[in-house]
C-alpha cells in the first residue's frame, strides 16, 4: 500500500522548519543608502555547516521567481565577498559613485541583473569571508576540498530551508580562484544525486566567469597571453618558446637561458594592471584585517584612487569601488539591516588577505572530463584583457576536453556592437558555451556589466549568444 503524499512530504517538510529555524534569516526591506523600499526580495542570514557560520544574500528572481532558475554564487580570491556579486557583478545593485560626497556611500537600483529573470544565492565563502565566521579557533582553517565540501553542505541545508526552490533548475556560478572549488561543488551534487542523497538536487548547469582550472596552464597562459596582446615582443616570446620549451612557471637558476628570458619577461609586465592591462596600477584597497578602517587614514594614503570620477577622470581607478564597499559594510547601521551578527567580525573586508587557506587542489580539469560525460549546460567566459586568468589559458583547457566545436568562432552582438566572440561545443548531451567579453578585465561584470548581463540572459534561455 503506497504511502499518501502527505506522509512522504512530511519528513521533508519537518527539516525545512527545524532548518528555518537554525539560519535566523530576515527580509530585508530597506538598507541604509538606498531610498525607499527595496524594489525586490532580499533575504539574508547564516547556515550552519559544522562548526562555521555561513553568511549569504538572497535575491528572489525579478521575473517569475515560482518558475525561474535558482544559481549559487560566490567569488573567488580565495577570501572575497559575494558582496562583489552583489554590488559589482551580478546583482540589483550598485554605488552612486558619481554623486558620493563624503558620507556612507549611497546605493541605487541597476536595471541589468542577472536576478531579473534568475534567483540567486550569493554566500560569503569559504568560512573567514566577509561576514562568515567560526565558532570554534580550528575551523577557521580551510582549503580547496574543504571548501567545496563546506559550500556544498551549504546549498543542501538551505534548499532544504527552503523548499519551495527545490524543484527548480540549479546552476552552480563562480568565478576567479573560485573555480577551482565550484568545480568540486558540481561534483559533490552530482554524486548526492547518484548515491540517491535525499532531497534531489535539480542541477541544470555550471557557470564559470574567468575561472582558474589548471594551475599549469594557466600560469603558462600568461607570457602566451602577453605575446598576443603586445606587451611581449617576437623575439623574446620567441626565446622563451626555444629555452623554456613551453614551460614558464616555477623557473630556478638551474634553467639559466629560459630564468633569464622570465627576468625580463617580469620586469616587463611588473608595473602593469593585471586585472586590466588597460587600467593604471593603483593601490590595493584592501586593508589588513584588524587595521583600523579609518577614511581619513585611505584618502591620505592610498593615491589619486581615492578621488571620485567627476573631479579627476584621468586618474581615476576602478579600486575606488572597492574603497565605497568598505566604508558601506563596515557601518553599524548596515550590518543591522543586514543581520550580521555583532562581534564576529571585527572589522569586514572585500577580500581577506588573512584567509586560513590551503590551496590543496591544483587542477580540476579531470572533473571537467567527468561532467562532460553529463547532460549539462555550461557557461564559460572570459575578459580579453584579463592577465590575472587570461583568456589564452580557458580557451586551452576547453580544447582539453576535446570536444565537438557545434558553432565556431564568432562574434556575438548587444545593440548592434560586437561584445566579445564565442564558440559552442556539444557531446553526448553537454554543452559548453565559451564567450569572450571584449574589453573586459578580470572579472568581467565589473567592467561590461550590461553585456554580461546580455550574456547569461541568452544563455539561461537557450538563446545563441
Amino acid at each position: 500500500m503506497k504511502s499518501p503524499p502527505s506522509l512522504l512530504l512530511l519528513p521533508l517538510l519537518l527539516l525545512a522548519i527545524a532548518a528555518n529555524e537554525a539560519l535566523g534569516a530576515k527580509i530585508v526591506k530597506y538598507l541604509p543608502g538606498f531610498k525607499g523600499e527595496l524594489p525586490f526580495t532580499l533575504e539574508t542570514g547564516y547556515v550552519s555547516v559544522e562548526e562555521s557560520e555561513l553568511f549569504y544574500y538572497f535575491v528572489e528572481s525579478e521575473g517569475n521567481p515560482k518558475e525561474d532558475p535558482i544559481m549559487l554564487w560566490y567569488s573567488g580570491g580565495p577570501g572575497c565577498s559575494a558582496f562583489n556579486g552583489l554590488i559589482f557583478e551580478n546583482g540589483p545593485l550598485e554605488f552612486n559613485i558619481t554623486a558620493y560626497e563624503g558620507g556612507l556611500p549611497s546605493l541605487k537600483y541597476y536595471p541589468y541583473s542577472w536576478t531579473k529573470t534568475t534567483s540567486i544565492l550569493f554566500v560569503d565563502a569559504p568560512v573567514g569571508t566577509g561576514f562568515s565566521y567560526s565558532k570554534t579557533q580550528a575551523n577557521w582553517y580551510t582549503s580547496d576540498s574543504a571548501t567545496a565540501w563546506q559550500t556544498y553542505q551549504f546549498l543542501r541545508n538551505w534548499l532544504i530551508a527552503h523548499p519551495q526552490y527545490l524543484n527548480l533548475q540549479l546552476f552552480v556560478g563562480v568565478d576567479s580562484y573560485s573555480g577551482i572549488s565550484g568545480s568540486i561543488v558540481v561534483k559533490h551534487i552530482v554524486d548526492g544525486n547518484e548515491a540517491g542523497v535525499v532531497p534531489r538536487l535539480n542541477l541544470k548547469g555550471y557557470i564559470l566567469g574567468c575561472p582558474r582550472i589548471d594551475e599549469g596552464i594557466n600560469e603558462n597562459s600568461f607570457m602566451i597571453f602577453s605575446h598576443r596582446i603586445g606587451l611581449v615582443s617576437d623575439e623574446i616570446y620567441e626565446a622563451a618558446k626555444e629555452s623554456c620549451h613551453g614551460k614558464y612557471y616555477d623557473v630556478t637558476t638551474s634553467e639559466s637561458e629560459c630564468y633569464k628570458v622570465i627576468e625580463v619577461y617580469d620586469k616587463l609586465i611588473k608595473d602593469i594592471n593585471k586585472n586590466d592591462i588597460l587600467e593604471p596600477k593603483c593601490t590595493w584597497a584592501s586593508p589588513q584585517q584588524g587595521d583600523e578602517l579609518n577614511r581619513r587614514a585611505l584618502e591620505e594614503t592610498s593615491g589619486d584612487f581615492i578621488l571620485s570620477p567627476p573631479k579627476i577622470p584621468e586618474f581615476w581607478c576602478h579600486n575606488f569601488n572597492y574603497a565605497m564597499s568598505y566604508w558601506w559594510a563596515n557601518d553599524k547601521s548596515v550590518q543591522e539591516a543586514l543581520g550580521v551578527r555583532q562581534g564576529t567580525i571585527e572589522d569586514w573586508v572585500r577580500c581577506n588577505k588573512s584567509l586560513q587557506y590551503t590551496m590543496d587542489v591544483s587542477s580540476v580539469l579531470d572533473y571537467h572530463r567527468n561532467l562532460s560525460k553529463l547532460g549539462l549546460q555550461v557557461l564559460v567566459y572570459n575578459g580579453d584583457h584579463d592577465l590575472t586568468i587570461p583568456c589564452t589559458g580557458t580557451q586551452q583547457w576547453i580544447k582539453e576536453l576535446n570536444l565537438t566545436i557545434v558553432n565556431d568562432w564568432r562574434q556575438w552582438l548587444v545593440d548592434g556592437q560586437i561584445a566579445g566572440y564565442t564558440i559552442k561545443y556539444s557531446e553526448n548531451g553537454y554543452r559548453l558555451t565559451y564567450a569572450s567579453i571584449k574589453g573586459a578585465g578580470h572579472s568581467p561584470q565589473e567592467y561590461k556589466r550590461r553585456e554580461c548581463y546580455e550574456m547569461f540572459d541568452r544563455f539561461i534561455h537557450y538563446y545563441p549568444l
